[in-house]
Order: C-alpha cells, then sequence, then structure tokens
C-alpha cells in the first residue's frame, strides 16, 4: 500500500472511532443528543487585543483561603454590612467582620451530601440537591436578598436570613434549569438569566462546547406575580446589571463574548442591541457608583476558540476524540486559567483592563464588585476572594 493509500485507511479508521466512539472516553461521550452549533461570533478584527502589560492583578490581596469555596457572587446589603456570597455547598455566607457566618441557603436537604469538600469542582454531583447560588443581589428598598440559584430557581430571603422563599421556578412553561444572574430595579422587579433550557450548571461544559441557543433574559414582577421572557435564543446568557439611571441594562451572552444592552424606557423600550464585543468569555458584570460596567472574563478569546465558534462540525468532530472534557476546556480557553476583568463606561467604551495573564495569583474571577476604592473578586472555580486596591 502506498503512503497516501496507508494515510486515507488511517483518517477513515479515525473518522469510524469519532464516529462511535466505542470506549467513551470523549468529552461528549455522556451526551449522546449533543448538537454543536454556529456562535453569532463578531469578526476577528472587532475582539479587542488591549492588553494589561504589568498584569496589575497579580497585585491583589488573597483573602479567606479555604474559607469559602467558589464565591461567585459578592453583595453588601443596605447597611453596607458584608461581603455576603453564595458558595459551592449551597450555603449563602456572611462576613461580619471577624469571620464567616450562615446567613441563608436555597435547599432544606442539608444531609452529609452536602458536607465540607477539598475543592469547589468537588460539589458538581451533588448541586442539584444542595442548591448553588450564584447571583446575589440585595433589594435596596426592603432589605431582602434576592438569588438565583443555579438549579432550583429564583429566590428570596429576609433581612434575618434562613431557608430561602422560592418566586420563580419556570416562564412559559419551561422550567429554568441554570437560573445564572439577577439585578433589580427602583421599583422591586427582578431582571434574571436563565442561561439553558438543556445544560444545567454541572454540564457548564458541555454547554459552552455546544452553544446551544435555549438561554433566556427574564423579568419577574413581584406586585403581579408574573414572569415574562424579554428575549430568547440566547447562547450562554450570564451576568445582568441595570444602568445607573435605570434606563437600559446589560448583559453578558457568553458564547459569542459580548455585552447586550436591553432598553427599558425610552422610545427603544423592548428593543436590544451589541453594547460591546469582550476580549473573552464574560461572567457577571456589575455597575459601579459612576454608572461604569465591571466585566469578569472568564478566559481571553483565542483563535482557536474563535474557528471552532465558525465550524460547529469541525468542533463537534474534535469533541468526538479520545480527550477528556476537562483537556478540552483547557484548551478552549488558552490552555491555562487567566483572569481578565474590563471596565466599560455607560457608553460601551472599553476604560480599563486589569490582568493576570499567567494566573499566578488571580486564576479565574466570576464578578467584579467595585466598592470604597477596592475590587472584591469572585470565582466560582476558586477557594478565596481576591480584593484588588485601585488607589
Amino acid at each position: 500500500m502506498t503512503p497516501m493509500g496507508i494515510l486515507g485507511v488511517l483518517f477513515l479508521l479515525l473518522a469510524l472511532y469519532c464516529g462511535t466512539d466505542p470506549f467513551k472516553h470523549s468529552a461528549i461521550s455522556e451526551f449522546p443528543d449533543f448538537e454543536a452549533y454556529k456562535v453569532d461570533m463578531p469578526s476577528w478584527e472587532m475582539v479587542p487585543t488591549v492588553r494589561d502589560k504589568d498584569n496589575l492583578l497579580q497585585k491583589s490581596e488573597i483573602k479567606f483561603l479555604n474559607q469559602v469555596q467558589g464565591p461567585e457572587s459578592m453583595a453588601f446589603d443596605p447597611l453596607g454590612r458584608g461581603p455576603y456570597t453564595g458558595v459551592a455547598d449551597g450555603r449563602v455566607l456572611f462576613w461580619d467582620g471577624e469571620k464567616w457566618k450562615d446567613f441563608a441557603y436555597t435547599s432544606n436537604n442539608r444531609s452529609e451530601l452536602c458536607n465540607p469538600k477539598p475543592s469547589p469542582l468537588s460539589y458538581l454531583p451533588n448541586e442539584h440537591i444542595c442548591g448553588r447560588p450564584l447571583g446575589l443581589r440585595f433589594d435596596k428598598n426592603t432589605g431582602d436578598l434576592y438569588i438565583a440559584d443555579a438549579y432550583l430557581g429564583l429566590f428570596k430571603v429576609g433581612p434575618e436570613g434562613g431557608l430561602a422563599t422560592s418566586i420563580v421556578t419556570e416562564a412559559e412553561g419551561v422550567p429554568l434549569r441554570f437560573t445564572n444572574d439577577l439585578d433589580i430595579d427602583d421599583e422591586g422587579n427582578i431582571y434574571f438569566t436563565d442561561s439553558s433550557s438543556k445544560y444545567q450548571r454541572r454540564n457548564f461544559m458541555q454547554l459552552v462546547f455546544s452553544s446551544e441557543n435555549s438561554g433566556r433574559l427574564l423579568k419577574y414582577n413581584p406586585h403581579t406575580k408574573e414572569t415574562t421572557v424579554l428575549m430568547r435564543n440566547l447562547q450562554f446568557p450570564n451576568g445582568v446589571s441595570l444602568s445607573k439611571n435605570g434606563s437600559f441594562l446589560v448583559f453578558c451572552e457568553g458564547c459569542p463574548g459580548r455585552l447586550l444592552k436591553y432598553w427599558l424606557k425610552g422610545e427603544k423600550a423592548g428593543t436590544s442591541e451589541v453594547f460591546a464585543i469582550l476580549p473573552g468569555f464574560p461572567d457577571n458584570v456589575r455597575t459601579n457608583k459612576d454608572g461604569e460596567f465591571w466585566v469578569a472574563i472568564h478566559c481571553r478569546r483565542s483563535m482557536y476558540s474563535h474557528l471552532l465558534g465558525l465550524y460547529p462540525k469541525l468542533r463537534k468532530f474534535i469533541l468526538k476524540l479520545p480527550v477528556s472534557a476537562k483537556i478540552q476546556y483547557l484548551l478552549h480557553v488558552g490552555g491555562k486559567l487567566h483572569a481578565t476583568v474590563v471596565k466599560y463606561s455607560p457608553e460601551g467604551k472599553l476604560l480599563q483592563i486589569l490582568e493576570d495573564s499567567e494566573g499566578k495569583v488571580v486564576k479565574a474571577v466570576s464578578e467584579v464588585e467595585e466598592r470604597d476604592g477596592k475590587l472584591w473578586l469572585g470565582s466560582v472555580l476558586m477557594p478565596f476572594v481576591a480584593v484588588y486596591n485601585l488607589a
């Protein structure tokens, strides 16, 4: 047989292997109905390339090491106390200035399944039982804390804490399967995201790989108890934050790597537009006192991930190779975890970028909360909170 013939046979065998995955070693072997979708990508030239050459996030202070597992969201109550944060075992914790205290929980199941484990990812198999609080927001008027639980839906708990009350579990007959983040307007309306109707948080890597578009932006009216779908067909919608004057909100759409603006008031009310193209895959977004938006970037976009976003058949072929989900995920994020946060003006102009491109100090960041000249950095993947001094 000629060399070209041998190569042809090898390619045929590889294609056969990928088509059947006989040993179930691939990243999608447990998902027989997996489909890869084309991502609504911006052109490569539009992706910001500006860098923080000084890696300023490496100057962050690491706080509460191994005292909190996967503190995604940072919140301070109307009296300025906190932070409050949701952790991987299903609890919402409160820092009283001296120690962490249990404040609230969304699941009444606090069995040994929810006991402390060595890392945030260790909790994934039981998160749907113990609950997994992600986005947190206080209603400034009532002092109530609203919680986006990834598995159980939208919850509310009073200023004294305890077992939170479920307020939304579905919208238009479709269950909330990946409730992610929220914000509250002055009238008490809750705007929140449901990242996927197909994949739950414990399968977030498969959601990234698939880029399917069942995500939704929703509104809950506490006066009428009605939940409205504002936008649908979104690819991994995530963080959401109102503008300073409440005329619009912005939210992160993870797979395309962009901030979308949804108008709430004025002539454009009920319409949306692209607010900013981001340098990578976003998580949460928060508004500071000046009306600027801090966005947590899970990782920068690489040419590899850009091309796979454009060519879903190629992506599915690669995902069927005998390579674990963890390795495929690392390839997707550029080979290693690295933290990036970016600040945008109220008009969508890129103002500032802070990085730890080597992942030496801050390996990952899920949210940026600016308070009193400091950035509080939470991460769903890390066992600590990082604090960066802006002065």
